[in-house]
């Protein structure tokens, strides 16, 4: 059985990158975040962005549902004030790479509104429940973004 990562270690999001490139996906494509209130299994994507001030690729791993061909990520930076940066990352250069387990991508990244918004934050609550309570906690809408897949590529 593959390894599941269990949140709660202060490099956590370090080892869940590392674990998910060292196998290319077979492990760390589904993280256990059920010590925050989320699911055993919680399917987590790579998405790599470029630095708005520095211009240099940033790779982390998001969670993630699916919505037809494309793939839906959540700006919730756990119901802090502001926004993550990678969200402000994808609002200057919303161009991006991302890897669902094997797959690589290139592709858009598109933030939704209105009946959208709403509609694909719900779908996502139910891939991981803590959402309603990260909006609950902050005044900021809490940003929905559609990546829109346009070709797959051999690596990120």
């Amino acid at each position: 059985m593959a390894t599941k990562l269990a949140f709660g270690s202060p490099d956590f999001a370090q080892q869940h990158l590392e674990l998910y490139l060292k196998t290319d996906g077979a492990e760390g494509h589904v993280a256990d975040f059920r010590p925050i209130g989320g699911l055993e299994e919680t399917p987590c994507l790579l998405l790599k962005t470029t630095g708005r001030r520095t211009g240099k690729p940033s790779l982390l791993p998001l969670i993630y549902g699916k919505e037809g061909k494309d793939f839906v990520i959540v700006a919730s930076k756990g119901g802090a004030p502001e926004n993550p940066g990678w969200f402000l990352n994808l609002q200057a250069s919303p161009e991006v790479e991302f890897q669902v387990a094997a797959k690589k991508y290139k592709g858009v990244a598109r933030v939704t509104k209105g009946d959208e918004r709403a509609r694909l934050f719900a779908m996502m609550d139910v891939v991981y429940p803590p959402y309603t309570s990260y909006q609950a906690k902050t005044t900021r809408e809490i940003p929905v973004v559609v990546l829109e897949p346009r070709q797959e590529i051999p690596r990120l």
